[in-house]
């Protein structure tokens, strides 16, 4: 029945990395109405990014079931489970991948769940290709009016039908305002798994963060960190800020710290970024906040996205005593929603669901923009990528693997994953450095 006439909502969330999961989960609180209750079931793509239980339980949001599963698991699970809603919190090429299979594995039913899906943060990067991996779900969540507004001229420039596109907020926003310096005066930089990529620029930040301490004894400087060794994130990160710091001489001021983002938030009153999203938490609890301007202002840092924030500054105005003020037009345009509109911010994707669910006969099949005629050289790499058919079928001789992995399997997949990570984190900087030579 819909959530409006049982006051109940059945949602499942499919994440393929910590972000994402985080993303998902609290979309799902978001989406729910006020008077609603909830069960969140939790399917974790299994992946070089599934998240640990640390990782799962930094997130704070409670599933009422979590289990690891391959893409063609989880299909053949939304064939026989009864949800209202499912969030595909996963890459562009998970998404299309899972909206072809679930299409299939939807095929003849005569009611299926309404799909959402949408993107963790800023979006700064293959706008057009990651949007239009997306189309075909019901909702396609926009966490800002600048977003919205790009995204719809994606889709009908191309002749998509862009009424999928839902403007909200970012979901994990929230904790108390900011109300004035702590003692100590606490500086926080946010840390980023990819971004810098290079050891020199990596290097050159955590220099500038530790001098940054030395010059203020009397603040507290925090390096706050993603993941600790050996765990991975959305992101691929080959050179983890706790290995660049192991031999360094370090101020008894300069901590590394993990946790939950919200609660190192509490204590912040400077947070500085290379193009974090922490940098729009702290915007909308009116933190100090710097994008630093050290290594440019470029596309390739995700930097960029903050022109006319007031925000660009470098680590030679801060260590001078630079204090940015944030542009309140620009913020009110990006979903930080610091003018206290976040209550509302999910009010329009609520009554959108509800309709949805109310619609007379069900909802009509998936339908993507990309399909077997549209991009013939394109859809079938991605679906073949989660071992599923030109037609979203599971490919002949996937197993089914609908039971818990043997002791041999769980190490099989453990030395896998171990192997992934040397190469990532060991192999592969060697290899680019030779390249480089």
């Amino acid at each position: 029945m819909p959530a409006s006439a049982t006051k109940s909502l059945r949602v499942a969330v499919l994440a393929d990395s910590d972000t994402r999961w985080k993303w998902g989960a609290l979309t799902a609180q978001r989406l729910a109405p006020a008077d609603a209750e909830i069960r969140l079931d939790g399917y974790l793509l299994r992946g070089r990014a599934t998240p640990t239980a640390r990782q799962l339980k930094e997130v704070g949001v409670r599933a009422d079931s979590l289990r690891e599963v391959t893409g063609v698991e989880f299909l053949r699970a939304m064939g026989e489970a009864s949800y209202d809603v499912l969030i595909l919190a996963l890459v562009g090429g998970g998404v299309q991948a899972m909206l072809h299979g679930l299409r299939a594995a939807w095929a003849g039913a005569g009611k299926r769940p309404l799909v959402v899906t949408g993107y963790v943060g800023v979006v700064y990067e293959k706008l057009a290709d990651g949007l239009l991996l997306r189309h075909g779900a019901d909702l396609v969540l926009a966490n800002s009016r600048h977003d919205a507004d790009r995204f719809r001229a994606v889709y009908e420039g191309v002749g998509a039908d862009a009424s999928a596109v839902t403007e909200v907020a970012l979901p994990f926003l929230g904790g108390a305002p900011y109300t004035g310096e702590h003692e100590p005066y606490t500086v926080v930089f946010a840390a980023q798994p990819s971004v810098p990529d290079s050891r020199k620029d990596r290097t050159y930040l955590l220099n500038r963060l530790i001098e940054h301490a030395r010059r203020h004894p009397e603040r507290e400087v925090l390096l706050k960190l993603r993941s600790k060794p050996g765990e991975h994130t959305t992101h691929i990160e080959e050179l983890p800020y706790q290995k660049l710091v192991q031999g360094k001489d370090l101020p008894a001021n300069f901590r590394l710290v993990y946790g939950h983002m919200g609660e190192v938030l509490d204590r912040t009153d400077l947070l500085v970024t290379v193009s974090s999203t922490a940098a729009l938490e702290a915007l909308h609890r009116r933190i100090p906040t710097v994008v630093l301007t050290d290594l440019g202002v470029r596309e390739v840092l995700g930097n960029h996205h903050f022109t006319g924030s007031g925000c660009l500054a470098s680590w030679d105005q801060l260590d001078a005593g630079h204090r940015p003020t944030a542009d309140e037009q620009w913020v009110s345009r990006q979903g930080v929603a610091a003018d206290g509109t976040y209550a509302t911010a999910f009010d329009t994707a609520r009554e959108r669901i509800a309709e949805l669910l109310d619609r007379p006969g069900g909802l009509p099949p998936l339908t993507p923009y990309y399909t077997p005629e549209t991009a013939p050289g394109y859809l079938p790499g991605i679906l073949a990528r989660h071992h599923l058919g030109p037609d979203g079928v599971p490919l002949p001789g996937v197993p089914a693997a609908d039971k818990e992995p043997g002791p041999v399997r769980q190490i099989v997949r453990r030395a896998a994953r171990g192997a992934y990570r040397h190469g990532v984190q060991r192999v592969a900087p060697v290899i680019r450095r030779m390249g480089e030579l």
